[in-house]
């Protein structure tokens, strides 16, 4: 009952993150992702806040890892900015189907970070998995922009953050992992907003508030899914994002998903399922750096779950 309970809280959680990608997709097409950025920090402030004044842990807010938290703030504003860009120039399954290549490129960097040891099941997953994304991105036969890029930027600034997430994780506390991304976004889109500002009427200012919002409520849900199932079932809920992704594409934005984005979505989802699936077996993976700080891509506007839920489950 309680993996079940966890399942749906799951699911109901990614439904409201691809909700939360909808927003940004829509407000893409007229404003900057500098400004769009700016405003959703600005406004995440608040919640994140009110969500912080529970924390009980004593200590100061400097890092004791300064550079590995400044290469994890760098990444996580670098791919906030990259996946808003995607989301506002790409078809939203499409977007899905290479940001889903996150946890085979966590895979590949566990290596030289955390000293992993990756077997001949796993890199032949990962390898399947790539081979995925070059079916989606179909190089020579499709009209690659900046859009593909800025998705696989995305999917690479997301894995970098996980893996740092998992190498300094437990010195940390969770308010620095929190609070220095979200600082530097506000900082960084600041410089950047007089060069882009367009003047927001005050319902998309409201749209913005709901980016912030649904991004707290979807968090607050997935670390409840983590609390009431196995880590090894809440994981692979991500992949319904694409369900939602497809939906939404075709009846907002009059986007069908085609043969090659779907081929590859599958071929990257069920290599991504293997990879978890073989994570949760503890003789396979010491760190299991893909199960256990997995949430989704990384934006940097709102908390990210992944300290929240590795701290609930070393206390488990």
């Amino acid at each position: 009952m309680a993996n079940l309970r966890g399942v749906l809280m799951a699911l109901a959680a990614f439904a409201i993150f691809a909700s939360h990608d909808v927003v940004i997709k829509i407000l893409g097409a007229t404003y900057s992702p500098f400004q769009l950025i700016f405003f959703s920090v600005l406004l995440s402030f608040p919640l994140v806040t009110f969500m912080l004044m529970r924390d009980p842990t004593q200590g100061h807010l400097r890092p004791v890892h300064p550079w590995w938290i400044a290469l994890r703030t760098g990444a996580g504003v670098f791919g906030g900015v990259s996946v808003f860009y995607a989301f506002s120039v790409l078809p939203l399954a499409q977007t899905y189907a290479i940001l889903f290549a996150s946890p085979l490129l966590i895979t590949i960097l566990s290596i030289p970070i955390l000293g992993e040891r990756v077997r001949v099941r796993r890199w032949a997953a990962v390898i399947v998995g790539l081979i995925g994304v070059m079916v989606v991105l179909r190089p020579g036969s499709a009209d690659l922009g900046l859009g593909h890029l800025a998705a696989l930027s995305a999917a690479v600034a997301s894995a970098l953050t996980s893996i740092i997430i998992r190498k300094v994780g437990r010195d940390e506390r969770s308010i620095v992992l929190l609070l220095y991304p979200m600082a530097a976004n506000f900082v960084i889109m600041a410089c950047a907003l007089p060069f882009v500002y367009q003047p927001m009427p005050i319902e998309h200012l409201g749209m913005i508030g709901i980016i912030s919002l649904f991004g707290f409520v979807a968090g607050l849900c997935l670390i409840s899914a983590y609390k009431n199932a196995e880590a090894a079932i809440v994981a692979p809920m991500q992949y319904s994002q694409i369900i939602w992704a497809s939906v939404f594409g075709y009846i907002i934005f009059n986007e069908s998903v085609d043969q090659a984005t779907l081929i590859g979505a599958s071929i990257i989802i069920l290599s991504g399922l293997y990879i978890v699936l073989r994570e949760s077996t503890s003789s396979v993976s010491e760190n299991t750096p893909v199960l256990r700080t997995r949430s989704r891509h990384e934006t940097s506007t709102t908390f990210r779950i992944s300290p929240f839920v590795s701290r609930y489950l070393r206390r488990k």
